[in-house]
């Protein structure tokens, strides 16, 4: 890929200027990378998957470097949804036919453990990013609602997950008066959270824990071997271990990678505060994902403001316009706020994969990667951080459940993706979704 999405939609070195970036405790900045050194670990990414890893590495006692190209959290994990989800990206009944009972029931598991995980961190170092629980599903037709409440029977049947309220219309409407939704669920044991709070308090937990963090450290080249050796502009790390926690920017740092998860672009606005309308949004503090075929994710902010994610573009750049992308979508969920002011408006870029569940693979035998949350990272990054921080002392049956879930080259590859590509995929993950 020719163009560079470190900084082909950003500023070097400065988040975007979301609602994220305005209300969040700025973090003083970590110094590049200058000179030569040596490390247990060299972590490349510092999103919530690296600073996860360098946090548990640290706290294990290894001496741990990590490189982020911008600012630590400036990717996908200080841009998204804030959305902790229940269970993995893919759906548990199609987990069963992909990998198998036994290991579909340790990927559940493992899934719930990302949330326990995240729900841990936030409060073990005191992060102050507004967790609340409750995700809605949201629903477009009857067809579809009958799906979500059989799907949350079939949670409570073979797994024991009894957190999922079933919406009728009625319910639906109470929770969230939006004329184009017909029912859904409420999962009471998701949750939601201002994710670059989030990633800056993984990042102060880290440091604090001993981790050495450099931004503005782009890696140049990677040197394989027994000894690793992991070269910036400014230095080089020479290290027993490493691990790629890049996503959906890793540019050409890795082919094998590069090959299975595909970088796409997603948008959010925040609109002026609602003040008493709010209610005319949602009755009650909980996040929204509904069964679009772009899907469309919202939720209110701790000052009432709507935050709304949809709308889709072609190629890697952002829209001239994201305010205009994603009013189209919003105005269709919600047609009295067409008009609203819309304060902020942001984009970035997540890494999806064939399969829409997370890579995790060993690239060689001192080698670790996670990405291509296909998003769902906020609980599974995190979680993924973990794993490789555990196989790299030597504790890998929670990574290798993962690295087991088959995971696809896509077609043409990086170099002759089409957007058509994504519609394709997104069409066929609906057709499964659904059954037809």
């Amino acid at each position: 890929m020719a163009m560079n999405l470190l900084y082909s939609n950003d500023r070097k070195g400065e988040y975007p200027s979301s609602w994220y970036a305005a209300t969040a405790a700025p973090l003083e900045r970590f110094p590049a990378l200058d000179s030569d050194v040596k490390a247990d670990v060299c972590i490349v990414g510092g999103g919530y998957t690296g600073l996860s890893a360098a946090l548990h590495l640290a706290e294990a006692g290894l001496s741990v470097v990590l490189l982020e190209a911008q600012r630590v959290g400036f990717g996908a994990s200080g841009r998204n949804g804030g959305q902790l989800g229940s269970g993995q990206r893919m759906e548990q009944d199609g987990l069963e036919k992909l990998v198998g009972l036994d290991d579909a029931r340790k990927l559940w598991d493992l899934a719930e453990g990302a949330k326990d995980l995240v729900k841990d961190l936030v409060a073990r170092h005191g992060i102050d990013c507004h967790l609340k629980p409750g995700v809605a599903h949201a629903c477009f037709s009857n067809g579809e609602t009958a799906h979500e409440h059989a799907y949350a029977e079939h949670l409570q049947n073979r797994y024991g997950y009894d957190q999922i309220e079933l919406l009728d219309r009625d319910a639906m409407q109470a929770l969230c008066p939006s004329p184009a939704y017909v029912g859904g669920s409420l999962d009471m044991g998701a949750g939601h959270l201002h994710p670059l709070a989030y990633v800056l308090g993984l990042a102060r937990a880290a440091a604090t824990a001993g981790a050495v963090i450099h931004e503005g450290s782009e890696v140049l080249d990677i040197q394989e071997g027994s000894q690793l050796r992991i070269r910036t502009a400014g230095g080089t790390v020479t290290a027993d271990h490493l691990i790629l926690a890049c996503n959906g920017y890793l540019g050409g740092l890795n082919g094998q990678v590069a090959a299975r998860v595909m970088p796409i672009n997603n948008f959010v606005v925040a609109t002026e505060p609602l003040g008493d309308d709010a209610a005319r949004v949602l009755a009650r503090d909980v996040a929204v994902a509904d069964t679009k075929f772009v899907v469309n994710y919202f939720r209110l902010s701790h000052d009432k403001r709507l935050l709304f994610g949809g709308g889709e573009s072609y190629g890697y750049r952002f829209p001239a316009d994201i305010s205009a992308t994603v009013r189209k979508p919003m105005a269709e969920i919600f047609p009295h706020l067409k008009d609203v002011q819309i304060d902020y408006a942001w984009g970035g870029t997540l890494g999806i994969t064939m399969k829409r569940m997370p890579y995790l693979a060993r690239l060689a035998p001192n080698v670790l990667t996670a990405s291509g949350y296909s998003g769902h990272g906020v609980g599974t990054a995190t979680h993924a951080g973990q794993l490789m921080a555990q196989a790299i002392q030597g504790q890998a049956e929670g990574f290798d459940t993962l690295a087991r879930v088959p995971a696809p080259r896509f077609p043409g590859g990086p170099r002759m993706r089409s957007p058509l590509l994504v519609l394709a995929m997104t069409w066929f993950a609906m057709r499964d979704r659904l059954g037809i």
